[in-house]
């Protein structure tokens, strides 16, 4: 117990307790506390944070009194407490009376119209009743200022008051009689500028402002606040009176106090739909409130929707709380095409639509998304493309699709193309890349292929008509789509030039960097692999031929006997595809293919030359793409074994022996031939001036005569020859070393390298460098400049970075590689320490370091990869990686081992670096067994070790090491129960990156080189042991048990994606020769293939055929499938490839039809007007949906409005409630919207809206209730019945039409007619029309 509270007579002192601890000495502590006079002449900012400083110090009193006060206590010290605790009050209020006055004139007084007698009672300061109900709502002495709180944030309970403040006073701002009130929560700094606003809306939109702020920066707020109280303070704002700013101000606040879905509920229960509908029909200069409506409904979305896979009895995966009305109005307004909200509203159907595709089919907005695909906007397409193909993907959502009229809807920028203009080729290549997309699913493929393949029938048919450039955007989308690569020499081609004339420049040879080489070298590596993709490829050759293609560009080529750009490049296409035939397809289906029938058959046709001219040019043509390729892409045949007799053999032994024969009669030079070649170079005579030099024979001299040991000493010794040439390249003398390093002086580096390996070619070369010459001292002087522990370096050494950089200095360490016999590696043991010269050690190591061969080099090595800097690390990790995979399978094992070092790195990249090496090093059977034998721990590496770990599996001694580590047990419970679902998503996002963006697959991890990427149970099945621990485990037998039970699966997406993580491991299973037996002895293959010909998910149908496509990985699988009739592709030495195509390809890719879904709005009927003129009204608002007679329509309402008499139905509520219902339940285009609405002088406010909840009950028809038959209708075309009058015209009728008595009807029939009779049908009432 703090001893000062037991002193008797201490006012003000410091209370303590264990919660609060505040101090005294403020002048607020006196016992006058009105007493401010310290504020007098302090600006309103100052005055106000000298209060609440003084009142966060009371609020502590207080509270700290009140907690004293729950402990026991004597009865003095007790009565002590609670004197303070009237004192704290006491100050409190009169703090928060002056906080009031303050605010009262920041806000109040710029609003003279405003201002009463209270306002005035309170800036006297007399306690009248107004003035105490506005000091109330700051009484709690712990709620700080806004403009104190917005720096270092407010705390709940200020924050919860505050805001329960700002709602009471819209409370009272809302009342008619009462004058706008406001809140003193927040100072003068945070109101906002209202300038553009109404003076009376100001109060309004500065409150809720202020409430938005608090709610926007307390989320806990949001969750104690009455979403019910909130909207029912701010719907008087939403009134047709208020301003767009109001209206703005009003549905953010809204926004911001829905949490949950029970907040979006009770929100529903308020009349909130009908000025959401009127704010969306407003025009371009209410721009802002319609972004907060949109927003609005953005988060209704967000937060209301209820996300349930198995609604009962329902057709989505959710229910939206929105209403058809919100929603039809939302809809409206994405189909305005000049609106800048229509890009968002099109997002948000379209997630709308994948949540509650049974709204937007009631509403109209999965037909206006079907028009978005094909019309555009052309970025959003592909947003909604892969929406609806999801859609297709179930059964239960496809049958809101009508085959042959809806998602075509996309093709029709490519099949309407002819006779359009030039712009229309940018909208052509935009539906290109749609469709491509949806044929790289398996939803989109499947649904383009039904009905005999209906709509790729009419792709392809596009290429018969003769429009060039709508046949040139096609043939590029079938490049594209069968991933065909277009190199260099493909144009040559297309412009008619012979390939046999294409050369590749020297550019292009030798100016490629060495990062696009191992780009290059890495595509290539891809190529020689069958992938994944190539599975689907297959897939779509064989569906493309069997739909026509190829004699779609048969057309194309017979078209002219010459050739065009055009025909050379549909036969260019045609040749690819019969080339992936070859490669993909099985033998059969590829000579089937190949057979090109109408080629050959225009080739030996003798009566008609023509067409024997253009089938032999065809024939020629591809014979000739196919005879050059090897020639053009030497890569697709660098890993197979040279021909013997191969074209280019003999060009390269007869270079081989010229070279030789050159270099054997240089050696045997005469002496006086010698000697006048080395006058002839100008290096004895012109020692100083390297220009003059002989280069070419310079070279031929060092690269021949000098060969010869007695040319070298006689080089050496009897002349100043050699003296001369290798002062040229010591580092003293500022003359090889200070040349510009440009590409015309980079011959004098390979000369310096040439020169140092003739040297190092005789021992009399070898002493002369050791001993003789001063080029290795200065060598080792210029790397000593640089070394720290040489003293004070030199101020412009030789190797400096800018040196290095601009100057042939660079050239030195070219040369270092063939310096290694002797001592220059002391100054690179330091020089590899150097943080800031990472230039110079990657030189050294990419240079010196190339073979490794035992020594220094390797130490170097090492050190850099051990070095203290990382990027030191990271070159020299990559350095090495590249001696291992150029060494191919001859990996020595000292570069293994320090390989392994670099997984136990620090950096994660270091680490992450050596695990790629190392697994891509790996895929040799021969250094993988090197690498378990070295036994290596790689638990710590967690994922970037596990595609090393299931390598390991797939040995006998690496699943034997890792079994004795608890690492298979570990594994095989994680594949289980969540890998398996992990490898799902890893697939299938490898697949859509790789087909829709090739070029942007930039994860390593889904750069999958093989044919799927390793599965632990696949790896496991490559041992025997393996094979055995699975079979004890009945893994397998779990999953055929799954599969016949839920094999057909169409509505459970989680059953959905364990069903497709099982397949998937089934068929890694069967991919291997000792998991096939699993396969077999389950009897799993049949009910496979009965789900990839009969499950009703397309995507389910996919996986089967990747998974049988693994299982064809092997003989015995490829056989087994042959006899279910899948046939495989196979090598041509008759090895499985890994690819299987069904015979019956129509039965595969053929989705079963349904039953059209149909869907009647929610909306009830109304009972129909009595009143001819209401009628009248009615019908006309009903015409303007339609546009043929949407003009007259509103030329009779305009009408009918200016007539006095009718003006009343105009102002009626129960008609502006018809309108509503007919807008509501009917599309209407935005502009017609606003016209309808226009059409009322009626004033949207509370209200109306309760009158419009009277006229919804007393309106509205029962479910049985029969429309009754009215004679005498009025028609916006005259009274039914009456023959219009010859004068009668749409645009002019006569005033008295509507008051005319009803005439008799006039039967006039003609003499004769061969028309048959039709009516007008319309409430029912039947007009005869001859």
């Amino acid at each position: 117990m703090p001893a000062n509270l037991t002193v008797p007579a201490l006012a003000g002192s410091v209370i303590s307790s264990s919660i609060t601890l505040v101090g005294s000495g403020n002048a607020v502590d006196n016992d006058d506390a009105t007493s401010f006079a310290v504020l007098e002449g302090q600006d309103p900012a100052q005055q106000l944070a000298e209060l609440d400083s003084r009142l966060t110090k009371q609020s502590r009193i207080k509270e700290g009194a009140e907690n004293m006060l729950n402990m026991p206590l004597t009865d003095a010290l007790r009565l002590q407490v609670e004197s303070e605790l009237d004192m704290a009050r006491s100050r409190i209020e009169a703090i928060n009376n002056k906080r009031t006055d303050i605010r009262m004139r920041l806000v109040v007084l710029p609003y003279p119209t405003l201002l009463t007698n209270t306002q005035a009672s309170i800036e006297k300061g007399k306690q009248v009743n107004g003035a105490a109900a506005a000091r109330k709502k700051f009484q709690n002495g712990h709620a700080p200022s806004a403009s104190s709180m917005d720096e270092r944030g407010e705390d709940f309970r200020t924050a919860l008051q505050n805001a329960n403040n700002y709602i009471a006073n819209l409370v009272t701002v809302g009342r008619p009689t009462s004058p706008p009130a406001i809140n003193a929560g927040a100072s003068s700094s945070s109101i906002p500028m209202t300038s553009g606003a109404p003076e009376i809306d100001r109060p309004w939109i500065d409150t809720m402002t202020r409430l938005a702020n608090t709610l926007q920066r307390s989320f806990r707020v949001r969750y104690e606040l009455s979403i019910t109280d909130i909207v029912q303070a701010v719907i008087p704002a939403l009134a047709d009176r208020r301003s767009t700013q109001c209206h703005s101000a009003a549905y953010r606040v809204i926004r911001l106090a829905l949490v949950d879905h029970d907040s979006v509920k009770r929100l529903g229960e308020q009349p909130l739909d009908w000025y959401i509908v009127r704010s969306l029909t407003r025009d371009s200069k209410y721009t802002g409130e319609k972004e907060q409506v949109i927003k609005l409904i953005r988060t209704i979305v967000d937060v209301g929707t209820i996300r349930n896979d198995a609604l009962p009895g329902g057709c989505s995966s959710g229910l939206v709380p929105l209403s058809e009305p919100v929603m039809r109005a939302f809809i409206a307004v994405a189909e305005q095409v000049d609106s800048p909200f229509r890009p968002i509203c099109i997002l948000t159907l379209t997630e709308i639509l994948l949540i509650d595709i049974d709204l937007v089919w009631r509403t109209g907005g999965f037909r206006f998304l079907l028009h978005a695909l094909g019309e555009g906007p052309v970025e959003l397409a592909p947003i909604i493309s892969s929406a609806f193909l999801h859609i297709i993907d179930s059964p239960r959502t496809r049958s809101y699709f009508t085959v042959g009229t809806d998602l075509e809807i996309a093709l029709s920028p490519i099949t309407d193309a002819y006779g359009k203009g030039p712009d229309h080729a940018e909208r052509m290549k935009s539906s290109t890349k749609i469709i491509q997309g949806m044929l790289r699913s398996w939803s989109g493929l499947m649904y383009f292929c039904m009905a005999d393949m209906r709509a790729l029938r009419s792709i392809i048919d596009t290429l018969r008509i003769p429009s060039l450039e709508s046949r040139e955007i096609i043939l590029n989308m079938f490049f594209d789509l069968l991933k065909i690569k277009t190199p260099e020499w493909y144009q040559t081609f297309i412009d008619g030039r012979r390939l046999t004339m294409y050369k590749k420049s020297r550019h292009s040879q030798d100016g490629r960097s060495a990062e696009s080489k191992k780009e290059a070298e890495q595509s290539e590596r891809l190529s020689q692999t069958l992938r994944l993709t190539d599975q689907y490829i297959a897939l779509l050759v064989l569906v493309f031929t069997n739909a026509g293609l190829l004699d779609a560009l048969t057309t194309i080529v017979s078209e002219t006997t010459t050739g065009t750009n055009l025909s050379r490049k549909a036969t260019l296409l045609m040749a690819e595809v019969l080339q992936l035939a070859n490669r993909v397809l099985p033998l059969w289906v590829a000579a089937r293919i190949q057979a090109v029938p109408q080629i050959f058959g225009m080739a030996s046709d003798y009566s008609d030359g023509e067409h024997r001219i253009i089938g032999t040019s065809a024939m020629s043509a591809i014979d000739s793409l196919n005879r050059n390729r090897a020639r053009l892409q030497p890569s697709l045949l660098r890993h197979t074994r040279v021909r013997a007799n191969s074209v280019e053999d003999p060009v390269r032994r007869g270079q081989r022996q010229v070279e030789q024969v050159k270099l054997k009669m240089s050696m045997q030079m005469e002496d006086k031939t010698f000697q006048a070649a080395l006058l002839e170079t100008q290096v004895i005579f012109a020692y100083k001036d390297h220009t003059k030099w002989n280069f070419d024979l310079l070279l031929e001299l060092i690269e021949g005569p000098l060969l010869n040991p007695k040319r070298m000493e006689e080089a050496m010794r009897a002349s100043k020859f050699m003296r001369r040439l290798m002062n040229f390249f010591h580092p003293f003398s500022h003359r090889f070393s200070d040349m510009s390093k440009i590409k015309a002086n980079l011959k004098w580096s390979r000369l310096g390298c040439s020169l140092l390996t003739t040297l190092l070619a005789c021992p009399d070369g070898v002493r002369f460098l050791g001993s003789e010459d001063q080029f290795l001292a200065q060598i080792v002087k210029s790397f000593a400049q640089l070394d720290p522990f040489n003293g004070v370096p030199d101020s412009d050494p030789i190797f400096s970075k800018k040196r290095v950089a601009e100057t042939l200095t660079s050239g030195y360490l070219e040369m270092l590689v063939l310096l290694e016999k002797f001592k220059i590696f002391t100054a690179f043991y330091h020089l590899s320490e150097l943080r800031s010269r990472e230039d110079l050690i990657k030189g050294i190591i990419e240079n010196l370091i190339t073979q490794c061969k035992d020594g220094h080099s390797r130490i170097i090595l090492s050190k850099a990869l051990t070095s203290s800097y990382k990027h030191v690390r990271l070159y020299a990790t990559k350095h090495l990686g590249d001696l291992i995979r150029g060494s191919a399978n001859n990996a020595n094992v000292w570069t293994l081992r320090l390989l392994l070092t670099q997984l136990y790195d620090p950096a994660p990249e270091v680490c992450e670096m050596a695990a790629r090496f190392l697994e891509e090093a790996c895929e040799s059977k021969d250094i993988l067994q090197l690498v378990v034998e070295l036994r290596p721990t790689m638990d710590h590496l967690g994922e970037i070790g596990n595609p090393l770990l299931l390598k390991f599996t797939s040995t006998p001694m690496g699943f034997r090491y890792l079994y004795d580590a608890g690492y298979i047990e570990r594994e095989l419970d994680l594949w289980f129960n969540e890998r398996n679902l992990f490898y799902v998503v890893q697939v299938e996002v490898f697949l859509s990156k790789v087909f829709n963006n090739a070029a942007e697959v930039e994860d390593e991890s889904l750069a999958f080189e093989g044919t799927v990427p390793p599965h632990f149970y696949g790896e496991m099945t490559k041992t025997d042991l393996g094979c055995q621990i699975l079979q004890e485990k009945g893994h397998f037998s779990e999953f055929t048990q799954f599969i016949r039970r839920h094999g057909l699966e169409g509505e459970d997406p989680e059953i959905i994606m364990k069903l497709k993580s099982i397949l998937w491991a089934i068929g890694n299973v069967g991919a291997t020769e000792g998991g096939l037996s699993f396969l077999e002895e389950e009897e799993i293959i049949p009910h496979v293939l009965d789900i990839a010909n009969n499950s009703p998910i397309p995507s389910i149908r996919g996986t089967c055929f990747f998974v049988l496509g693994l299982i064809a990985s092997t003989s015995q699988g490829a056989e087994v499938l042959d006899d279910y009739e899948w046939e495989a592709t196979l090598s041509p030495q008759g090895q499985a490839v890994g690819l299987c195509i069904p015979l019956d390809v129509e039965k595969f890719i053929t989705i079963p039809p349904w039953t059209q879904h149909t869907s009647q709005s929610r909306q009830p009927r109304l009972i129909p007007p009595k009143s001819e003129v209401e009628l009248e009204v009615i019908t006309a608002i009903q015409n303007l949906a339609n546009s043929v007679i949407a003009n007259a329509a509103s030329r009779t309402l305009t009408k009918m409005k200016s007539r006095p008499e009718h003006r009343a139905v105009f102002s009626s509520p129960d008609m502006f409630y018809r309108a509503l219902h007919i807008i509501s339940t009917q599309r209407y285009r935005l502009p017609v919207r606003r016209y309808i609405m226009d059409l009322f002088n009626i004033e949207l406010d509370a209200a109306l809206v309760v009158e419009l909840q009277k006229c919804d009950e007393r309106l509205k028809a029962h479910p049985h209730f029969k429309t009754p038959k009215l004679d005498n209708r009025v028609s916006m075309f005259g009274r039914l019945g009456r023959p219009r009058r010859p004068e009668e015209s749409d645009d002019s009728s006569s005033d008295d039409e509507l008051d005319a008595p009803p005439l008799p009807k006039v039967q006039e029939q003609p003499a004769i007619t061969c028309r048959p009779q039709n009516q007008i049908l319309g409430f029912d009432i039947a007009i005869p029309v001859n």
